[in-house]
C-alpha cells in the first residue's frame, strides 16, 4: 500500500531493510521461540553494523536523520521477522527518543551513539507489579542524598531485562505531586540491577523480557534524564514511538499471504478453496483493512514529522493507530489459521506463531482500553474547544425553536421533596 507514496530513495531503503530481514537465521526465530535464546545479541550488533538502528536520529550519534514515515517502511519489514524483532528495534527507536530530546550532551555520547551502534542494549522500566495500566501510580523511588540518588523498587514485564547493558527508569522524586511526581533515570545493570525473574510468555519469545528488582541501586545525579519531576514529559514523548510503530503491518501482511497462497493451492469439493466465498470474503476483508491501517500510519506519521495539530491531536491520532493497527493484526492472523483450518493450528506453518505473538499486541504500550480512553478524552477536548465548524447539522430539522426547546432535553428536573 505504502508502494505508492514511496521516492526513489526510500524504496532503496527499502531493500536494504529486506536484504538485512532475509539475512536473518531462520533457526534464531526458532530458537527464540523455543526459549533456547534469552537474547538475540548477534541479531542487535547486526543490525547497528548496517546502520538500522535508530534510524531517525542525527547522524552526529550515528542515525540517519530519517523520518517517521521511513521508520514505519522499517519497522513493517522487521515485523516479518516476527513481533519480538520488531520489537527489539523499536526499544532502540523509544529510549533513543528519551536520550535524544531529553539528553544532555554527554548522556547522548555515553548512552544513545552505543545504542544505536548495537555495542550497548537499553532495556525500558516503565510497569510495575502493582500498576499496569496505572503509569503514574508508581511505587519505586528515589531517594536523593547529596548527588547520588537511591532507586528502590521493582519493574515487571521489562524487555532486555536479561541482555540490556543499562535502563531507562522512572521512579518517585516527588510523592504525591500526581504527573509531577516522577523522574527518569539511566540505570546501569552494574550499578547494582537484580534480575529476579524472566517470564516463561505464550509468544513473542528471545527478547529477555523480566522483572528487575532496584534495593538502593546508587545513581549518580548526572544520570538523571532531563530535569527532576519532569518523567511526565518524557513520558508522555516516548508514547510516539510506543505506539506509532504498531502501525507497520508487514507482518500481518506477510501471514495473510501465506494464507492466500494456501488458498490458491489447497483442494476440496473439487476445486481450490480460494473459490469459496468463505475463503476468498475474508481474504478480501483482510487485505482491505491492511490497507486501511498502511495509510493510516503514513498519514499519522506525516503528521507527526510535520508538527501538525496540538500534542493532543497528536497522541489521538497515534492511540487510533495503535488500537487499529494491533486489532487488525489479530483478526488477520486469527483469519489466517482459519483459512489454513487444522494444519494452520500446527507448526507446518508460522501462523500459530504469529497468532501468539500478535495477542501481546493489544496489551503492551498500553492497553487498547486505554488507548480508547485517549481518544475520546482528546477528542472531547476538540470538539468542545473549537464549537462547530461550517454547516451547523444539528439545526436541520423539521421542528421550530419552540419545539425544540420543548423536546431536545438534557438533564431530569429534580424530584419534588414529599410533604
Amino acid at each position: 500500500m505504502l508502494e505508492v507514496f514511496l521516492t526513489e530513495e526510500q524504496k532503496r531503503f527499502k531493500q536494504e531493510v529486506q536484504d538485512f530481514v532475509k539475512s536473518v537465521p531462520r533457526q534464531l526465530i526458532l530458537d527464540m521461540d523455543a526459549d533456547k535464546i534469552k537474547f538475540p545479541y548477534e541479531f542487535v550488533r547486526d543490525a547497528g553494523r548496517r546502520n538500522l538502528l535508530g534510524i531517525r536520529f542525527p547522524k552526529k550519534y550515528g542515525g540517519r536523520d530519517l523520518k517517521w514515515v521511513d521508520e514505519i517502511l522499517y519497522i513493517g519489514e522487521i515485523n516479518k521477522l516476527g513481533v519480538p524483532f520488531a520489537c527489539l528495534c523499536s526499544v532502540t527507536s523509544i529510549v533513543g527518543e528519551a536520550l535524544n530530546l531529553f539528553g544532555a550532551e554527554a548522556q547522548k555520547e555515553k548512552y544513545l551513539k552505543p545504542l544505536i551502534a548495537g555495542t550497548q542494549w537499553a532495556g525500558e522500566a516503565l510497569t510495575e507489579p502493582r500498576g499496569g495500566s496505572d503509569f503514574f501510580g508508581a511505587t519505586t523511588v528515589a531517594r536523593k542524598k547529596g548527588n547520588i540518588y537511591y532507586l528502590t523498587g521493582q519493574k515487571r514485564f521489562t524487555v532486555g531485562a536479561e541482555g540490556a547493558d543499562f535502563f531507562l527508569v522512572y521512579a518517585v522524586t516527588n510523592p504525591g505531586a500526581g504527573r509531577d511526581s516522577l523522574s527518569a533515570f539511566i540505570v546501569e545493570r552494574d550499578m547494582g540491577v537484580e534480575v529476579k525473574h524472566v517470564y516463561g510468555l505464550m509468544g513473542s519469545r528471545g527478547t529477555g523480557t523480566g522483572r528487575l528488582v532496584f534495593r538502593d541501586v546508587p545513581v549518580p545525579e548526572e544520570n538523571l534524564l532531563g530535569k527532576e519531576n519532569d518523567g511526565a514529559k518524557i513520558f508522555y514523548r516516548m508514547m510516539v514511538p510506543e505506539r506509532l510503530l504498531s502501525g507497520g503491518v508487514g507482518g500481518s501482511r506477510a501471514i495473510l499471504e501465506v494464507a492466500a497462497r494456501y488458498a490458491n493451492k489447497r483442494k476440496a469439493f473439487g476445486m481450490t478453496i480460494r473459490n469459496f466465498e468463505g475463503v476468498n470474503f475474508k481474504i478480501a476483508d483482510c487485505v482491505t483493512k491492511l490497507d486501511a491501517v498502511s495509510a493510516f500510519a503514513y498519514a499519522v506519521a506525516k503528521t507527526v514529522d510535520d508538527g501538525v495539530g496540538t500534542p493532543g491531536y497528536q497522541r489521538r491520532l497515534v492511540s487510533e493507530l495503535k488500537k487499529l493497527a494491533t486489532q487488525t493484526y489479530w483478526e488477520v492472523t486469527n483469519d489466517a489459521m482459519q483459512i489454513l483450518g487444522g494444519i494452520g493450528y500446527t507448526n507446518t506453518y508460522p501462523v500459530e506463531r504469529a497468532l501468539r505473538e500478535a495477542r501481546l499486541a493489544m496489551i503492551w504500550t498500553g492497553t487498547n482500553e486505554v488507548m480508547n480512553l485517549i481518544i475520546q478524552h482528546e477528542y472531547y477536548k476538540e470538539i468542545l474547544a473549537k464549537g462547530i465548524e461550517g454547516r451547523d447539522v444539528e439545526a436541520d430539522v423539521a421542528l421550530t425553536e419552540e419545539q425544540l426547546a420543548e423536546e431536545r432535553i438534557y438533564e431530569s428536573e429534580p424530584i419534588p421533596a414529599a410533604t
